[in-house]
């Protein structure tokens, strides 16, 4: 019997450990898949992370030696290498690695922390062969900053999600030429800040509304065929442009990694993909909490350590038995509002409410609203979807609440 188990040793994982750690639990396990802790991080040698939460600016690898770091000196035990096979709703991990074989731990709670992958191309409807040259952006990621190759000189990238704007930066500075970044929808996935250093420091051009339609090449990628597309996603006839490329990046959308979610029995969201959870980031499944990537996508690593923290400190509670007076407040959204995290609340206590919206929308008011009681406004000048939101409800606004609702007004 192990106290608390965490499935992933990145960013999250190690977060939630060092948490749980200082609220008081010794025994703590974490798996890890990978020969080292630290997870995705250790490719992005790219700088800004850690403005949030160190208040200075860091690499990926920077980033994640600093927690890397607390989870030696706490000598916090973990498992490298180690493929977790099946968690079972009763808490009961299979995993194997090289030296163990097949086995088995029964723990009192469990952390969730896998993060995410990659959606591949053949989750996309583009006609054509194919040839080599075809990437994922992080896969790209992987192979020029931890192996040293360039996957190619003369390169599309397809999705302008952050991954795929910071590798149009990246492959430019290897010296490849990165002729568009095109996104099939009317507003980039990505940070602000990132259209504004990776593509128009380096001016490449990001084509709105677009997207790949062909792909040409038998052995090799030769070229793409883009194409604008309509309101409806559709591409638009006669706007067809050929572009001569050798390489293909795809950054065309993140999936939170919820298989073993699912063999626990946890409940998901159908919008994030990610488990549903309270305001502790526990599941559906009391005792298997979730944290980072795999819950729902963040576009800065801070925030993935921040809600780790409240995994694991909740975690620790769990393990004690410190359960508070239970209630249940479901949060709903208005679909402008896409989703919020957490989806329900268990107790009455101060909580932070993030919330991604549906489209680009310009001096915006949040409601929450009670029934026909506004509960809290919040004035926003801008929110779009690459970036996440937040409010915060305190404890008192709470009392007598029996179902909330997030709507987004337009002023």
């Amino acid at each position: 019997m192990t106290d608390l188990v965490i499935i992933g040793g990145g960013p999250a994982g190690m977060s939630a450990a060092v948490a749980a750690y200082e609220a008081g639990i010794r025994d703590i396990l974490i798996l890890e898949r990978d020969s080292a802790l630290g997870g995705i991080l250790q490719q992005c040698i790219h700088n800004g992370f850690g403005l949030h939460r160190f208040g200075e600016e860091l690499t990926g690898p920077e980033y994640a030696w600093k927690y890397e770091k607390k989870v030696r000196e706490l000598e916090i035990p973990f498992k490298l290498d180690t493929m977790v096979l099946d968690i079972t709703p009763d808490k009961v991990i299979t995993a194997t690695n090289s030296e163990d074989g097949i086995f088995q731990i029964q723990a009192k709670a469990i952390i969730l922390a896998m993060g995410c992958r990659e959606r591949a191309k053949g989750a996309l409807n583009i006609a054509g062969s194919r040839p080599a040259g075809i990437y994922s952006a992080g896969t790209a990621q992987k192979y020029v900053n931890m192996k040293g190759y360039m996957p190619g000189k003369n390169v599309v990238i397809l999705g302008s999600g952050d991954i795929g704007l910071i590798m149009a930066r990246r492959m430019t500075l290897e010296g490849a030429k990165v002729h568009a970044v095109c996104e099939l929808m009317p507003y980039s996935g990505g940070l602000a800040r990132n259209i504004e250093q990776c593509l128009n420091d380096f001016d490449i051009p990001l084509k709105l509304s677009h997207t790949v339609v062909k792909i040409h090449g038998k052995e090799r990628v030769s070229g793409v065929t883009i194409a604008q597309v309509d309101a409806g996603r559709k591409p638009i006839a006669g706007t067809e442009e050929f572009i001569p490329c050798d390489t293909l990046l795809l950054s065309v959308g993140l999936i939170p990694e919820n298989e073993l979610s699912k063999s626990a029995e946890v409940e998901l969201s159908p919008i994030t993909s990610g488990a549903v959870v309270d305001q502790d980031r526990q599941t559906s499944v009391p005792g298997i909490f979730a944290c980072g990537n795999v819950l729902h996508v963040h576009d800065l690593v801070d925030f993935v350590s921040q809600e780790a923290e409240i995994a694991g400190a909740s975690a620790a509670a769990y393990i004690r038995g410190e359960q508070g007076e239970a209630v249940s407040i479901p949060l709903e959204t208005d679909g402008i509002i896409r989703y919020t995290v957490p989806q329900i609340l268990t107790a009455k206590k101060d909580v932070t409410v993030y919330f991604r919206v549906a489209d680009v929308y310009k001096n915006v008011k949040i409601k929450v609203l009670d029934g026909g009681r506004e509960v809290l406004t919040k004035k926003r000048q801008k929110v779009a979807p690459g970036e996440m939101e937040s409010i915060t409800l305190k404890q008192e606004q709470l009392e007598g609440v029996k179902r909330l609702r997030l709507e987004l007004e337009v002023l």
